[in-house]
């Protein structure tokens, strides 16, 4: 199964008037977005499944993937490891599986399926990391494909 872990782009800052859950992406998480998504376009199978939170800025941040979005109440700012892997079926889904979310469950995600840990590792704003398992020798593989910010793509 290929789990990738999409963190929503820069957003703006909040303000009296806005819920976190309404902040917009800035100018840069504009740029950041539209150049991942991109990258994604590029390398994705048609299959993937793309699954966002229910944040504007996350919403926004997958409007350039060329598939359905699924938004998911499960994967908001507040949310758990537990909940993301639970909506992005790891790790028996059939498809690859994009989840635009938040810090730190992002990286207490990565952290989880690579390293066996519970700790916030650090995703950048805009940045991906794409998580594979697979089968080899009859063992199970959990790896790391690739980590990429929008400035390297």
């Amino acid at each position: 199964m290929d789990l990738i872990l999409w963190r929503h782009a820069d957003a703006r800052e909040a303000r009296d008037e806005l819920t976190d859950l309404d902040r917009p992406l800035s100018a840069k998480g504009e740029r950041q977005a539209a150049k991942m998504a991109k990258w994604l376009n590029l390398h994705l199978p048609e299959s993937t499944r793309v699954l966002v939170s229910p944040a504007l800025r996350t919403r926004q941040t997958a409007e350039g993937l060329e598939r359905r979005k699924r938004v998911i109440e499960a994967l908001g700012p507040e949310e758990t490891v537990d909940s993301l892997l639970h909506a992005a079926r790891w790790p028996d889904a059939k498809e690859p599986v994009v989840v635009v979310g938040h810090q730190p469950t992002l990286g207490l995600t990565a952290a989880y399926l690579l390293a066996s840990v519970m700790q916030p590792w650090p995703i950048r704003k805009g940045a991906l990391w794409w998580i594979k398992r697979r089968e080899r020798d009859g063992r199970i593989e959990v790896l790391l494909h690739a980590s990429l910010t929008a400035e390297h793509v």
